[in-house]
């Protein structure tokens, strides 16, 4: 094999720039603007890619550099695809209605900064966990209220009803066979929510196996004397290695779907015994509730026993809790199985299951937990209070509210859809209808959906005319920028609109809180409104005066309507973007922003592909700077951005000295600092510059995404933040720009004067070439040491 001979810039150093694309993705082609490319390490799924031309003069290893047709000055550029981390082969769309997951998972890592808080840093975490449990039990009882409650209780159970549905024929009761008892339709029917249940472990060890179970880079054998002591959070060698929580989580949540199947079928079955059966039966009935009862409590002290470690690589797996947990409460749900099948002759099903009683007791645990979680991330707050932070803290719980309500949509969603086709032409629930419907306080938080869009109205209203009239005052200052152009009212316009509009992403903060605050005030209506009255709203104010049962019978009308039209609309994205790929993109997108963070909190979510990006990433610097001792440049636009700093952050000291930071369009601050300050906030950041040799952001005041990161040089060298670039780069035509510049927004920093330059400051900045390693056949970073955070 030739030798590698090492890129040489105008300085006599090697040089690299490593790209990392933003959210929804691109090509090699594309980033490298070279229709040729070659990929030098990795896979279909990520993978750094070169030109050819740079990859046939680096030798076999392709870990050198060329340096014969590349202009003086400029590092040879490297891209890193990730974008298949999450809009891949079809089966991504299957992650929609895992949407609301997603969401809690988010909460947990909104928490405020903290100091020396480390058991209210727990119970946070704990909280989180039990409402994301909840979700998952929310989930499986809507699966049981369509299969054991519409389907084979109420409709089986009714002639009228079965007798068009020859797939029902051998459950109906018109049929008078074996299987026409009704705890042996319930028994058939419990295969639905238990194939769901085990659909999600599946889903769930899958990515498992392929994004949490990726090695990070190993710790040096020898601490470095000017690492500091205290590391920030993305900087621990285990925080992208959440391999041991997540089996733990995907255990409990697994099991806890098999028990609430479980439930549905023994409380139907055990309600009628102590009725009407033997003490046989009433005695098995009661020992199964007590069962299932020790199976819950296990649950929940299992995902309260233990949270993330962070501080050290963990991996140890706690076998006995990931196969002994389910395995146990699938065997629970066939003796229930059984037990529900057992000889019932006198048994005729009627009216409702207890569904009420059981998404009453969800919806009233989700509520306490959202408010205990708002009480703890308070306390947080108030500790170390950052005006940056969004919502005072409160962002978390917020949050973890949107994901009840998005869970709450979809199972009210699909049990009023089916409902009203198992019924016909009829309506569930009214006189002359073949079923008695879902429960009443599904009905009840579908009337909640009319108030609170008029809710989001008024806020989007209110918000429209600050955005025009932050418009008109940006007109003076955008002329001032462009003082040897001739003022043009209709391009400044464009220009203060575009601006405006981007304003509008911090005011996010608003939306949510506002969004949150409605959500949960009215949940807390509908849920006292089913509980006291007991009927649907329509017929609670029907004794009342006329304008309220009008508005009644409205709300309840066109919120069965929207929230049967939210789930079919989430069935058919789904379908869409898994037959089409520009549609699967888009939902990719989604995934970029959402699943960035490792799952802490729900073990359903969809995978995290940092816990493979930034591994990737953090290997290719440190093992092309350890073998080539050259600089190298990471650059990082928008979500790349946020990618860039995280594996930063887990690079060896004598790497990152190394290694100079370019972000442009980057949510760092903007987004990821003010919503996930205990991370991302002014003293991560601060540190993260510190740490890195050196850092340039750039960003526009027309991107609504990107802007600046609002950290000081301090002594080592100019602020982190350029001053905004010009967008458009000319107001009108000139001899440089004949035709009118674009407005660029958030796209094409690097077609800016200002990137090339920014770029080729870093690297006079960064050292000069370091001897290269003489044993590269060395594994890098031997050992590992830290503590676990428990």
């Amino acid at each position: 094999m030739p030798p590698v001979t090492p890129p040489r810039d105008d300085d006599g150093g090697a040089a690299l720039e490593l790209l990392v694309h933003g959210v929804g993705g691109t090509t090699p082609q594309e980033m490298l603007d070279d229709p040729r490319t070659v990929r030098i390490t990795g896979d279909e799924t990520a993978a750094v890619y070169r030109r050819s031309e740079d990859a046939e003069d680096a030798g076999t290893d392709r870990s050198g550099e060329p340096g014969a047709d590349r202009p003086p000055g400029r590092p040879v550029p490297e891209a890193y695809v990730w974008c298949n981390l999450t809009s891949g082969n079809g089966s991504r769309a299957l992650w929609l209605l895992l949407l609301p997951f997603m969401v809690a998972n988010l909460a947990h890592w909104m928490q405020p900064t903290t100091r020396g808080l480390t058991k209210t840093v727990r119970t946070y975490g704990v909280l989180v966990r039990l409402l994301a449990l909840s979700l998952t039990v929310l989930l499986i009882a809507a699966a049981c209220e369509v299969a054991l409650d519409l389907t084979a209780w109420q409709c089986a159970g009714s002639s009228r009803c079965s007798g068009d549905k020859s797939w029902l024929g051998f459950l109906s009761t018109a049929q008078d066979g074996w299987w026409a008892q009704p705890g042996r339709r319930l028994a058939v029917a419990a295969v639905v929510p238990a194939a769901l249940t085990g659909l999600l472990w599946y889903l769930s060890n899958r990515t498992w196996s392929a994004y949490e179970s990726q090695r990070p880079l190993p710790a040096g054998a020898e601490p470095d004397p000017d690492e500091p002591t205290a590391r920030p959070a993305l900087g621990m060698p285990g925080f992208w290695y959440g391999r041991r929580l997540v089996a733990r989580l995907r255990a409990a949540h697994t099991a806890a779907g098999f028990l609430t199947v479980a439930a549905a079928l023994a409380t139907a079955a055990a309600r009628h015994d102590r009725r009407a059966s033997g003490p046989f039966l009433e005695a098995a009935g009661r020992l199964l509730e007590l069962a299932l009862l020790a199976g819950a409590v296990l649950v929940v002290w299992v995902v309260c026993r233990r949270g993330r470690s962070e501080s050290r690589l963990d991996v140890k797996l706690d076998r006995a809790v990931t196969t002994l947990l389910p395995g146990s409460a699938l065997a629970l749900l066939a003796l229930t199985v059984l037990y529900a099948a057992w000889s019932r002759p006198g048994w005729v099903s009627d009216g409702r299951l207890p569904g009420d009683r059981t998404f009453g007791i969800i919806v009233l645990a989700q509520g306490g937990l959202v408010v205990a979680l708002a009480a703890v991330a308070l306390t947080m707050y108030r500790r170390v209070p950052d005006a940056r932070t969004a919502m005072r803290g409160l962002g978390g719980p917020a949050t973890a509210m949107l994901a009840c309500a998005l869970g709450g949509v979809m199972s009210g969603g699909v049990a009023q859809r089916v409902a009203d086709w198992l019924d016909g032409a009829g309506t569930p629930g009214e006189p002359g209808a073949t079923i008695a419907g879902p429960p009443v306080l599904l009905t009840w938080q579908a009337s909640a959906i009319p108030p609170l869009l008029v809710v989001l109205l008024a806020l989007g209203a209110f918000l429209a005319v600050r955005t025009w009239r932050a418009r008109r005052a940006m007109a003076g200052d955008i002329e001032a920028e462009y003082p040897d152009a001739e003022p043009d009212l209709v391009r400044t316009r464009r220009i203060a609109r575009i601006r405006a509009m981007a304003a509008l992403t911090d005011r996010a903060p608003a939306i949510l809180g506002v969004t949150s605050a409605a959500t949960l005030l009215l949940g807390a209506a509908a849920l006292l409104g089913a509980w006291v009255t007991g009927k649907v709203p329509g017929r609670a104010a029907a004794g009342g005066p006329d304008f309220v049962a009008s508005a009644a019978q409205a709300a309840q009308a066109l919120g069965s309507w929207l929230i049967g039209f939210g789930f079919i609309l989430f069935v058919t994205w789904g379908r869409r973007a898994y037959r089409d790929a520009a549609a699967r993109r888009t939902i990719g997108i989604l995934w970029d922003v959402g699943t960035f963070w490792p799952r802490a909190a729900h073990p359903f979510a969809p995978p995290c592909y940092a816990e493979r990006a930034v591994p990737d990433l953090t290997w290719r610097m440190a093992s092309w700077t350890d073998h080539t001792g050259g600089r190298l440049v990471i650059s990082g636009h928008s979500q790349g951005s946020v990618l860039a700093a995280a594996a930063v952050w887990q690079l060896p000291p004598r790497t990152r000295r190394r290694v100079a930071l370019l972000t442009y369009g980057s949510p760092l601050e903007r987004l990821y600092g003010r919503w996930f300050p205990a991370f991302f906030g002014t003293a991560c950041l601060e540190a993260l510059s510190h740490e890195v040799h050196c850092w340039r952001n750039l960003w526009r005041r027309t991107d609504p995404i990107g802007g600046p990161v609002r950290v000081k040089g301090g002594g080592q060298g100019p602020d982190v933040d350029r001053d905004a670039l010009k967008d458009p780069l000319a107001y009108g035509r000139t001899r440089e720009q004949p035709l009118p510049a674009p407005v660029l927004g958030h796209s094409d920093y690097q077609a800016d004067p200002a990137f090339g330059r920014e770029r080729t400051a870093l690297l006079d900045r960064l050292p000069p070439c370091a001897v290269p390693r003489q044993r590269p056949d060395t594994p890098l970073g031997q050992g590992s040491s830290g503590r676990s955070s428990g």
